[in-house]
């Protein structure tokens, strides 16, 4: 049979109130009669209904988190830093990959939502009209993480991706490189994939290097669209020195491309990107790339919603947090 709060009273000597202030962590109990408490639970094997306790304190100590693609190692990464915060905040997550579907995405949220859970963190691409409409049917409050709306109404944690992007193009710049491509993100995205492209243009700009249209392909930050779009570069009349490619994975998905055409990186075609995932030290010649804190984001993310989630003071709605570039052996002086 179910061990009820009644049975740990009975078997604890308390009453259930009391059962009820020790399992709620109220500190109001004596510590001899919370140990008391303690001991009559792990005898009797008792487990707190979550919720029933839920439906009491209209609180569920659950956070639902809306997930792009489970299977990226950058968003496994953010997911360990929201883990790790909620542990230590007391906080349950349910995690939900959308599969990067903006129909799916409000599918979730609505679903976590009627879960009634007490925050949402959402990781994903643009933030829409609709996306914001099933936020503010939410009732809890809601974060954004490693993205932003493009008017900030929504509190959000991410790094400048314009920054980021010219930052990795200097690199190059600052190795000689002047017939620079670009694969790029969705432009549709205005946080992620068109703030990266927009930071390629600055940097060419500043330099005095003119913009070719055709030395620009979209990508959708897979390996394969990373091979496909180096494909269309290594024509004889398109052949750049650099490229900057979004993410890890298309710049590794170039790097294959190039070196399947039997040139070298980064001898004939230097190669840069934004992330610096794990993939970024496996792939040969290790890969330079702009440092995006995956670990920080999720975290900080997590801290700003407990804030939220508790009515604490919150000094910052937007969050950016800094990045940095590593410099590995993927890309080089350009040649003479």
């Amino acid at each position: 049979m179910t061990v009820t709060i009644y049975d740990v009273a009975r078997e604890a000597g308390v009453s259930m109130a009391t059962v009820s202030r020790v399992v709620n962590n109220n500190p109001n109990v004596k510590p001899q009669t919370r140990k008391k408490v303690y001991e009559a639970i792990d005898r009797l094997g008792y487990r707190p209904n979550a919720v029933a306790r839920g439906l009491a304190s209209k609180k569920t100590t659950t956070v639902g988190v809306v997930i792009p693609d489970i299977s990226n190692s950058n968003f496994a990464e953010v997911a360990r830093g929201i883990e790790d915060i909620a542990n230590m905040y007391h906080y349950n997550i349910i995690l939900c990959s959308a599969d990067k579907r903006k129909d799916k995405e409000i599918r979730v949220i609505n679903t976590l939502l009627e879960k009634q859970v007490d925050g949402l963190l959402f990781m994903g691409g643009a933030v829409t009209d609709e996306h914001k409409q099933a936020f503010k049917t939410a009732n809890v409050p809601v974060v954004l993480c490693a993205t932003t709306d493009e008017q900030n109404e929504i509190p959000s944690v991410d790094i400048d991706h314009e920054a980021a992007a010219y930052d990795a193009v200097k690199t190059l710049i600052g190795h000689g490189h002047r017939d620079i491509a670009m694969i790029s993100g969705t432009l549709q995205d205005p946080s992620v994939g068109y703030a990266r492209y927009q930071g390629y243009k600055r940097a060419l700009q500043e330099a005095g290097i003119p913009e070719r249209e055709d030395f620009v392909r979209v990508g959708n930050y897979r390996y394969e669209s990373g091979i496909e779009a180096m494909g269309h570069f290594l024509e004889p009349d398109k052949l750049p020195s650099a490229v900057f490619a979004a993410t890890d994975e298309m710049a590794i998905g170039a790097i294959h491309a190039i070196q399947d055409k039997g040139l070298s990186v980064p001898g004939d075609i230097s190669v840069i990107s934004v992330d610096n995932s794990r993939m970024a030290e496996m792939v040969r010649p290790t890969l330079s790339a702009v440092a995006q804190p995956m670990y920080d984001i999720g975290a900080v993310s997590m801290r700003l919603l407990t804030k939220l989630m508790k009515k604490e003071p919150v000094e910052q709605s937007k969050v950016i947090l800094p990045h940095d570039v590593v410099k590995r052996n993927s890309a080089g002086a350009a040649q003479a």
